[in-house]
């Protein structure tokens, strides 16, 4: 476990406050306010069809096709495609996840470029991008709450048209936030014809997944209509005494309102049930220095523990057009998140690594805690076409309020036999079973944290085409954030605002190549606090970004190549533990620079490809060590064809590869991955026009490999097998 680890490890019970789940961070609240363009109430593939001008074509024209020609509702507000928007865009397509199986998001981001998921923890992932935590998520552009940008239990993908990954700051999408970059999830919508999915699978580990997603117009014109989407999953693990149980449900109306309005309502509902969660990971390095080997199931957990999360979305977007060229859009989000948690932590209390032969050393700490979370986000956007220099121009304003509240309980709980005076009990030598710590007998429940976060903002973009091949995007991000609330009897109340400028310019050299450049204002409150106990000052700075995007094979193949710089003064790094055994943070100055490359389309008519590589640099205050758990090198491929002179029969190989990687534990020494490469592959057979049978293989060679040493890891998952069987109709 290395110094940063606080988030899973306290030294005393105070120093629990990291482990509270479900809150809503800084980064992230003001991200929640961040609403697209007109959210659009149909996929490209639904709504009404029309042949004359009536509420039904506006449907079509009004929804549909700018919807159709929108790369992310969280982009600019803007109506661009990727490779006119100047930054680097990664998609993952509904077919994608299919194809590979990926039924959760951790498992589906693995198919991006320049994501890396850093699950250290059974049921809490980091996302990170170009050397920094994703702490901006987004789910059709509104933003979510993500706990320091730790992503908690496995979130299912069923629900989703497809996920776009934007690299780098986000200014061009929030004016405000870090160098990473931003997830948006694009939820299905309804579609104009009745149609339907039903699938089952059988896997590895005895995990079986059930799926329905039916689609369908409640009036013959077609100007109303409903999707409903479900799908359950439960199964063991390749991990010690772990097995997981998710429920999903999700429900979406959209329609007209006269003639010039669309409604969309939607409500999620998500139960997420681990029982033999690790809390923290394993432990790596023994006293002499050298580097421990265990086997792939090894877990710190004990029998009774779990992790169950219950998380509850409802949405309403309404869109009005007002006159040809001019509309105006109103959302409103809710999102309520509940966690129960009985835990067990492992870790080396004295510092000193395992002893050799004995492999003796690790105290184990229990913890039972509950949270809650909710939150409202309003917004109002105005959008629209103006005519400036002979040309057509477009601009966008918006304003926006988000609320959220959090509180956080602990229950008391029993003292072992030979406990140490902050209640570490000693362990036997590692690995040892599920029943060596019974479960204790938890006293009474108290309140330990609360959190009350407001946000007001106001923003503005605006598309200018100043010649025929020379555009650019300008705008302003303005936000007023507050919170207030207290943490084990330590209040707080604090005020910020900032105002952020952005810009980017594109020039089109001819119709296949496109060079763009994009500046954006670093400005990011954070969660995180200092040795006294209090928040740290936002991290400021900049972010560069020059890039060529270029079309091939007649426009089937888009390639893009980017070289990027951030400069982050005063970024949360961790540092150690306080008097009161809380882990505190510092503020440090990075710098990520770098080059990314990645390719996506059809290399021909039965060929479809997806390439793409990092190469980074991380500087700050240990040099070129800065952020070690950072692999400086990736690449991934995701390859997927049909046979030409047998259609029916279809075939995929995924891969991803990173350079090496270290960390240092908290006995001082180093622990190390060495670059390692997964491969997954699938083959699909259509043996009826309706239906798909498919088998998907994970680790193809079966490699060993721990997944992150981020604070802690774990080995990853060796080679597994899934069946499925999808019905259309």
């Amino acid at each position: 476990m290395s110094p940063q680890n606080l988030h899973a490890a306290p030294l005393r019970k105070t120093s629990l406050l990291p482990v509270v789940r479900g809150r809503l961070p800084l980064s992230i609240c003001l991200a929640l306010a961040c609403v697209s363009g007109p959210l659009m109430a149909q996929e490209a593939s639904g709504g009404p069809s029309a042949t004359a001008d009536t509420a039904t074509e506006l449907d079509s024209v009004l929804v549909v096709a700018q919807r159709a020609e929108r790369v992310s509702n969280g982009a600019t507000n803007l109506d661009l495609d990727i490779k006119d928007t100047p930054q680097s865009i990664s998609v993952v397509s509904n077919e994608q996840m299919q194809q590979f199986g990926t039924d959760s998001l951790n498992e589906a981001l693995r198919l991006s470029t320049g994501i890396q998921v850093d699950e250290w923890e059974t049921n809490r992932t980091t996302f990170t991008s170009r050397g920094f935590d994703i702490e901006n998520t987004q789910i059709d552009g509104v933003g979510l709450p993500n706990d320091w940008g730790v992503v908690t239990g496995a979130m299912d993908t069923f629900g989703y048209e497809k996920l776009e990954v934007i690299r780098g700051a986000n200014g061009l999408l929030t004016g405000v936030g870090n160098a990473a970059g931003t997830i948006n999830y694009v939820r299905k919508r309804p579609t104009n014809d009745a149609q339907g999915l039903v699938g089952i699978s059988y896997g590895s580990w005895a995990t079986t997944r059930a799926e329905v997603d039916y689609s369908t117009p409640f009036i013959a014109d077609g100007t109303w209509a409903g999707r409903v989407v479900a799908a359950h999953e439960q199964g063991d693990s390749y991990l010690r005494g772990k097995d997981d149980k998710r429920d999903f449900l999700y429900g979406v109306v959209d329609g007209q309102l006269g003639d010039n309005g669309t409604l969309t309502v939607g409500y999620s509902w998500q139960k997420g049930q681990t029982n033999g969660n690790m809390w923290g990971a394993l432990g790596f390095m023994y006293s002499d220095g050298t580097q421990a080997e265990w086997d792939r199931s090894a877990s710190t957990t004990q029998d009774w523990t779990n992790w169950d999360t219950t998380t509850q979305n409802a949405f309403a977007e309404y869109t009005h057009r007002l006159g040809e060229d001019w509309q105006l859009k109103l959302s409103y989000n809710y999102r309520d998140v509940e966690n129960a948690t009985k835990l067990f932590y492992a870790i080396d209390y004295n510092a000193t690594g395992l002893e050799p032969g004995s492999n003796l050393g690790l105290f184990g700490y229990p913890w039972r805690g509950d949270d809650e979370m909710s939150a409202h986000l309003g917004t109002a956007t105005i959008n629209g076409h103006f005519q400036w220099l002979g040309r057509d121009q477009e601009v966008m304003f918006g304003v926006s309020w988000a609320k959220s509240e959090a509180n956080n309980w602990e229950y008391a709980e029993a003292i072992y036999a030979g406990g140490n005076e902050y209640g570490y009990i000693q362990m036997p030598g590692f690995p040892w079973a599920g029943n060596v710590v019974p479960e204790p007998e938890w006293g009474a429940l108290s309140l330990y944290g609360s959190l009350n976060q407001r946000l007001k903002r106001a923003f503005g973009a605006t598309h200018l085409s100043f010649t025929d091949r020379f555009k650019g995007v300008l705008g302003f991000n303005y936000a007023e954030y507050h919170r207030d609330g207290a943490s084990y009897g330590a209040a707080f109340d604090q005020t910020e605002s900032h105002t952020s400028p952005y810009a980017g310019l594109t020039y089109d050299f001819n119709e296949q190549i496109l060079g763009y450049v994009s500046y954006s204002d670093i400005y990011h409150p954070q969660s995180q606090t200092d040795v006294d106990g209090m928040y740290l000052d936002p991290t400021k700075g900049s972010n560069y970004e020059v890039g060529v995007k270029a079309d091939w094979l007649d426009k089937r193949l888009l390639t893009t190549l980017a070289v990027f710089k951030a400069e982050q003064d005063g970024l949360a790094t961790g540092e150690g533990y306080n008097q009161h055994g809380q882990y505190y943070y510092v503020p440090v100055d990075v710098e990520s620079k770098g080059v990314e490359f990645e390719a996506t389309g059809k290399i021909s008519d039965n060929v479809d490809l997806v390439v793409g590589a990092t190469a980074l640099k991380l500087t700050g205050r240990d040099g070129d060590d800065t952020f070690r758990w950072v692999p400086r090198r990736t690449a991934n491929l995701l390859l997927s064809a049909r046979l030409p002179s047998y259609a029916a029969l279809s075939y995929g190989l995924g891969a991803r590869w990173q350079s090496d990687i270290s960390n240092q534990e908290n006995n001082g020494f180093v622990v190390r991955q060495d670059s390692y490469a997964v491969f997954n592959g699938f083959v699909a057979w259509d043996f009826v026009p309706n239906a798909t049978l498919r088998l998907n293989v994970n680790n193809i060679g079966d490699e060993k490999y721990i997944n992150t040493l981020r604070y802690s890891g774990y080995y990853g998952a060796p080679r597994n097998y899934t069946l499925s069987l999808n019905w259309r109709f």
